[in-house]
Formats: structure tokens, C-alpha cells, sequence
């Protein structure tokens, strides 16, 4: 009788044990979901590298991102068709060669980051 008990003292001992395991195993990590600005903003001054040529509220060697979010909202023109490099240029078309070279990296973003970039630059305007 006493090694019945024992048994499933032992018994109850190990099942409780992984439960145990389980509860205290290492937690996940959440992921915060960025906001289409944050993101965006990621994207411009990282592997869009965008910022080497446009900052904020200053021309560089491109037009500063006011200048151009405020052209673009002006018209009712899309930056991301122009990210893709399905339209014309509107802000410089000097500069548009330079640009053009860009194409190579937006060309293979999502229509999520496109957009995310531009919600970026919409934030630059006053």
C-alpha cells in the first residue's frame, strides 16, 4: 500500500513539474507594430537611403521632403506611383536622373512601406 502511495505521490510530483516548466518557461517577445509614420521613417533614413539625398527642411542634393510632400499634396499626385516609377516628376525634374537610379530599391518594397514613406513625408509638411 505505502508503495502505491508513493507511486502516485510521484506521479502527481512529476505532472505538476512540467506544468511548473510551462508557466515559467521564458516569456516571448512581443512585437510592437510601428505606425505607418515610424515606419516610414525607417525606411527613409535606412535601406531606402533616402536620406543621403533629402532631409527634412533643407535641400541637399534632392529637394527637402516639405518641399516635396507639399508639392505632391498640392497637386493630388502620388508618391508612391512615383516611387514605383510609373510617373513623371513633378518637384525637379532636373534632378529626376539622379533619382532614377533609386528606383532599383523602391521598385522592390510593398505597397505597406511605399505607403509608409509616404506618410512620413506627409508628416514633414506644416
Amino acid at each position: 500500500m505505502n508503495r502505491i502511495v508513493f507511486l502516485l505521490a510521484l506521479m502527481l510530483f512529476a505532472a505538476c513539474k512540467k506544468e511548473s516548466n510551462n508557466t515559467f518557461s521564458k516569456p516571448k517577445e512581443k512585437t510592437v507594430a510601428k505606425t505607418p509614420i515610424a515606419l516610414g521613417k525607417e525606411i527613409f533614413e535606412g535601406k531606402g537611403t533616402c536620406i543621403n539625398c533629402h532631409l527634412a527642411n533643407q535641400k541637399v542634393i534632392g529637394p527637402s521632403i516639405q518641399d516635396i510632400a507639399k508639392i505632391y499634396k498640392d497637386k493630388k499626385a502620388s508618391i508612391v506611383t512615383f516611387l514605383r516609377g510609373n510617373a513623371d516628376p513633378i518637384v525637379d525634374p532636373s534632378q529626376y536622373e539622379v533619382m532614377k537610379t533609386n528606383f532599383a530599391i523602391t521598385k522592390t518594397m510593398s505597397d505597406e512601406e511605399l505607403q509608409a514613406i509616404e506618410a512620413y513625408m506627409y508628416s514633414n509638411v506644416k
